[in-house]
Parts: structure tokens; C-alpha cells; sequence
């Protein structure tokens, strides 16, 4: 569930996915539509065959070793021959597009055990027609097996290619779907495109609406999205996550001007893929980056902690800590921490009211606070417990989650990710009362582009601003 589900449909039921008022989908009604969400994502080829091609290849290099002491040095081999095994990449590619790779690598490891040995052991070191022969057994059989099991693959995307959907102007997307037509061995079949207007020729059917999108996305079993202008990804940046939230693979090219710099191509046409989805690798290692540094702060500002509790509770009485309601992740509420330091009149201004900056009511002490950002420390409390992490989106109050998600394109979209204490919009000083649809771009490009440094880098840049802050 996003945050968006937070907002009640008409019917009465939360739609799972909402587009912006420049989408070519229009939607439903203010809250989207939803796509089938229930889809396992697409699974990659298994690196099994290409793992038991590299093992009998190795092994069958090794035949060209001496019979003493072949056990040890069989095993050497095969472990450098496995870490440093070329890994194929996509699409499907031929034996000759890995010969280079293939036999470098190879002859790398065999360099590698001799080295070894004759430091080892001199009187046993490999001489040159065993390690010409040896390099020479072990790249052809792993030329073999390696090329067996590609022609295999590209049999199996010719019986049974991946359906796609081409999103973009129509004619643009006709010709690259005609291109894809004329290429079956590139293993993907486009079955609709989705546009503003039809256009572009008699080809594959323009889906307009978001009752047909959904349609073709059941019926065909689409797996592969295609993003033909570079405008595209902008302009239906909702759309494409929902897609991707749906199981899809989704690449972007330009069919007007190929310039991107990289390997993959497909018919022809330089692609490259991108990751909109919310399932990321590298969770784990923020996860722990939030235990060890949240955990670590603790301890450090934990007199910091006490002595403004103490402070704060002799100067403005009772309730030093305050408790909120915010939506965090898939749109989940949980209760955010921080030091009190504006008393609301009732329960509705303190859920709606957006900003206490200018309260005069404040006292010299809490505007101390906020201008520091010292209030802001007990949330390392939520980061340590999972309700938030170190960095993400600044999570909001369910009232403005549900206005922001009517009014600005992209906002419930931020909700892919945990929320955090800072964030690629807040060092770019975007905090208190600031542009929404501002935090919403950079919240959406820093998950979109999500990589722990980035994290690290976040922070140290907060740590910076922090000494120079002048609150909120």
C-alpha cells in the first residue's frame, strides 16, 4: 500500500496508485487506478549453467597438469577460475562478444597458479608448454560451454519472447516497435503503445486509458516496459513506477537520438535500464548504516538529551516529549518523536496546522531548540526502532500527505522508501516552509538514484550545514 491509499476513493475503497494531471493516462479518479500489484517480479536467467559451463571447463584445464599434488592445485584453480569468471551481460550475448573476456581472465588465473607454485615450491613451478596447454584446454571448453548455454537462451526468448509496451509519441514508438518486429532474436515482442493520441501508422494498437493499459498488462503478461524519449521519464515518472511496482523491467531509449555511451543495446538501439522499482539492493547495508550511526549518536548525545529534558521541563513544564502521527513507508503511520517545543491550542492545529516558525508564543529556549535542530535528535529513537531512517524522505502528517498527493505530481511516490531524519531535499535547503513539489523532485531523484554513498554523503553534508543551521 502507498501513501496515496491514505486518500479514500469515491467508492470507498484506496487505489493504489495515482498519476499526475500530465500523465497520458488519465486517471480514474483523483486517487489512479491500480495495476496488479500481486505479480512476482520477472526472475533473471540463473547463473547455474553458466557456473557448471565455468567449473567442467576448469576442471578440464586442469588435466593438463602434473599427477603429484593435482588434488591441491586442481582446487587453486577452480577457485580462481570461478571468482573470476566473466558474468554475461544483457542482452543474451554470442561466444565471440566473450572471447576476450573469457580468455583474459583465464589466462589471469593460470598466471596467477603458476605464480603460486614456483614461489612456493621452484623445483615444481610450471613450465610453458603446461601452462600454454592448460590455458588453451581451459578457455576452449569454456568458450564451449559458455556458448552452448547462450545459443540456448536465445532459443528459448525466440519461442517464447517478452512481451512489451512501448510508452512515448506514437510514432516514435511505432517505429521502434516495427524495429523490434524485424529482430525477433532480440527476445522481446511489443504488443501495445501507450500515448497521448493514436498516431504514427497502422501498427500496434495506442492505449490511451488506464482500464486498456491494465487490460494489456493482464492479457499479454507484459514484462518489459520501453521508454522512447528521454521526456518520458519525466512526464510519466508515476506511471513507469507503477509499472515497475508491478513486476515490470523498465528501459529507456531515444529513438531519435542515440547517444547513451554503453553496451546493451536492443535491435539496434542503445538502452539502458532503469530502476524505479522499491525492492533495492543494498537495503541491508543501510539498515545496519542506521543501527551503527543512530546507535553510536545515542550514546554520545545522551547528556546532550538530558540536559534539554531538564531544561526544557523546568522551563516549560510538563510534556517534554512530543508524539505525532506521520506516514512513513507503503504509506504505514507510526509515531515520530521529538522535543516539545510549540504547546498547539487543540489536536486539529497540531495535525493541520503546517508551520510553528514564526509562533511568538515560543519560548527563548525552544526556538533555541529548533534553530539547532536539537529537537530533532530524539528521532534517532525511530531510526534505531526501523520507524525511520538515517536518511529518506522527511515524513509528513497524514492530513498534508493526503492534500500533497492531490495537489503535487510524484508526492505519494516518495513513499517507496523509509523516511528519514534528512534527505537529498533537505541539504539543498528545502525545510520548513518551502516548495513541496521542489522536496517531491529531489525526494524522487535521490530514491530513483539510491546508493549508500549517497547516504554517506548526505550526512556528511548535514553534519556541515548543522554547524551553520538556522533551524526551521
Amino acid at each position: 500500500m502507498t501513501a496515496e491509499s491514505t486518500v479514500p476513493s469515491p467508492g470507498g475503497q484506496p487505489w493504489d496508485h495515482g498519476f499526475s494531471p500530465v500523465s497520458v493516462l488519465p486517471a480514474r479518479a483523483a486517487g489512479g487506478f491500480r495495476f496488479p500489484l500481486g505479480r512476482p517480479p520477472a526472475r533473471p536467467a540463473s547463473p547455474l549453467p553458466l557456473l557448471v559451463a565455468d567449473l567442467v571447463a576448469a576442471l578440464a584445464g586442469a588435466t593438463a597438469l602434473d599427477a603429484a599434488g593435482r588434488p591441491l592445485l586442481v582446487a587453486v584453480l577452480v577457485c580462481g577460475a570461478l571468482l573470476l569468471r566473466p558474468h554475461a551481460p544483457r542482452p543474451v550475448p554470442g561466444v565471440l562478444d566473450e572471447l576476450p573476456a573469457v580468455c583474459g581472465r583465464i589466462a589471469v588465473v593460470w598466471l596467477g597458479l603458476a605464480t603460486l607454485l614456483a614461489a612456493y615450491d621452484p623445483d615444481r613451478a610450471l613450465g610453458t608448454r603446461t601452462l600454454l596447454l592448460g590455458w588453451a584446454l581451459h578457455a576452449a571448453a569454456a568458450c564451449a560451454g559458455r556458448g552452448l548455454v547462450h545459443w540456448r537462451r536465445r532459443v528459448a526468448l525466440l519461442r517464447r519472447p517478452r512481451t512489451a509496451l512501448l510508452i512515448g509519441p506514437a510514432e516514435a514508438a511505432q517505429r521502434v516497435a516495427a524495429a523490434l518486429l524485424r529482430h525477433p532474436r532480440c527476445g522481446v515482442r511489443p504488443v501495445g503503445v501507450v500515448a497521448e493520441r493514436p498516431g504514427g501508422g497502422t501498427g500496434l494498437p495506442v492505449l490511451t486509458g488506464g482500464e486498456e493499459v491494465e487490460r494489456a498488462l493482464i492479457q499479454n503478461g507484459v514484462r518489459v516496459v520501453l521508454t522512447v524519449a528521454p521526456s518520458v521519464r519525466t512526464a510519466q515518472g508515476p506511471l513507469l513506477r507503477a509499472l515497475a511496482e508491478s513486476g515490470c523491467t523498465v528501459w529507456e531509449l531515444d529513438a531519435d537520438c542515440p547517444s547513451y555511451e554503453m553496451r546493451e543495446q536492443l535491435a539496434g538501439f542503445a538502452v539502458r535500464r532503469l530502476d524505479l522499482g522499491s525492492r533495492r539492493r543494498g537495503s541491508l547495508g543501510k539498515r545496519l548504516l542506521d543501527v551503527l550511526v543512530s546507535g553510536t549518536l545515542l550514546l554520545v548525545v545522551s547528556p546532550v538529551l538530558l540536559v534539554c529534558a531538564v531544561v526544557l521541563r523546568c522551563t516549560d513544564g510538563p510534556g517534554v516529549i512530543f508524539r505525532q502521527e506521520r506516514i512513513g513507508k507503503d504509506g504505514r503511520p507510526f509515531t515520530l518523536l521529538k522535543f516539545r517545543t510549540h504547546r498547539p491550542a487543540d489536536e486539529h492545529e497540531a495535525a493541520t496546522r503546517w508551520s510553528v516558525a514564526g509562533e511568538l508564543r515560543m519560548s527563548p529556549f525552544c526556538r533555541f531548540l529548533r534553530q539547532t535542530s536539537l529537537d530533532e535528535l530524539l528521532q534517532l529513537w525511530n531510526v534505531f526502532w526501523g520507524d525511520m531512517s538515517l536518511v529518506g524522505p522527511r515524513p509528513e502528517r497524514p492530513y498534508f500527505v493526503a492534500q500533497f498527493s492531490q495537489e503535487h505530481p510524484g508526492y505519494a511516490a516518495r513513499h517507496r522508501m523509509q523516511t528519514g531524519i534528512t534527505g537529498l531535499a533537505q541539504i539543498h535547503g528545502l525545510r520548513g516552509d518551502t516548495s513541496i513539489e521542489d522536496r517531491a523532485r529531489f525526494d524522487n531523484a535521490y530514491i530513483d538514484n539510491w546508493s549508500l554513498w549517497q547516504d554517506v554523503c548526505i550526512l556528511l553534508r548535514t553534519a556541515a550545514a548543522l554547524v551553520r543551521s538556522t533551524g526551521s
